[in-house]
């Protein structure tokens, strides 16, 4: 089958980086979205939703910070996803595909894709939100925003973007769901934690995980972007001496 072959190369590209890739269609998530969002393509459109692993930050976003791609520390971890998405397009020279990444805006300063509903109709990752609970214990005016729990590493991952193969119809491709990991108890509290304080993290921890982010990675990503330039500096003179060293060691 067409999809088993072209995610077989795209797994072949990212998952190196510390990339997972997982297929839908454009309806699938058409049907999740309001109009704002919705696609024009054909329902029966292919496309495959990326996010990153605990892992990625080590294999894909220091090596960028000191390769040739990053000449100024500015934005790198957009560029970096950017960068890595635009190279898995790459492998499919006879394809049409649009890459979008997951801080692409549209005209109105929106997101261009819903990345959160497009890891739910992918299988990727469950988003949780108050419509997943049988009981509903907030008021009805409170805001509550949802949040994306992978299977494996709990709230320690990413949503990247996607690659939509344009001119690719699936129509037969079945659906898989994603795995609700939560009891009602637990979804009561991920919603909780994430609402209450995103930022200490805890919601990522709502179930045993295989990895999480590295002790550099969550200072990084725990740290206001505004604030990040000297932590860039070190990570990247850090990466640097890595680098240099595994060289001379190579070469003795």
């Amino acid at each position: 089958m067409e999809v088993s072959r072209l995610k077989t190369t795209l797994r072949c590209v990212v998952e190196p980086y510390g990339f997972e890739c997982y297929h839908f269609k454009i309806g699938w998530y058409n049907d999740c979205v309001t109009e704002p969002f919705k696609f024009t393509y054909d329902p029966d459109t292919l496309a495959f939703l990326l996010i990153s692993t605990p892992s990625m930050f080590e294999k894909a976003f220091l090596p960028f910070l000191v390769g040739p791609h990053c000449e100024d520390l500015c934005d790198p971890i957009n560029r970096c996803v950017n960068y890595h998405l635009t190279h898995a397009g790459s492998a499919f020279p006879d394809e049409d595909i649009e890459v979008i990444t997951y801080y692409d805006k549209n005209d109105t300063k929106q997101p261009r894709v819903l990345v959160q509903t497009a890891g739910h109709v992918a299988g990727a990752a469950f988003y949780y939100q108050r419509s997943s609970l049988t009981h509903d214990p907030w008021e009805k005016d409170k805001n509550i925003i949802g949040v994306s729990i992978h299977p494996r590493f709990g709230g320690w991952f990413g949503m990247r973007g996607v690659l939509i193969f344009k001119n690719i119809r699936v129509p037969t491709l079945l659906q898989v769901p994603p795995l609700d990991v939560l009891s009602e108890e637990q979804k009561i509290e991920v919603l909780n934690r994430f609402n209450g304080n995103f930022r200490d993290g805890t919601y990522r921890d709502i179930i045993p995980v295989e990895d999480r982010y590295s002790e550099d990675q969550w200072t990084f990503f725990s740290t206001p972007a505004k604030d990040r330039r000297p932590l860039l500096e070190h990570l990247k003179e850090q990466a640097l001496n890595e680098q240099c060293g595994q060289y001379l060691a190579d070469n003795k």
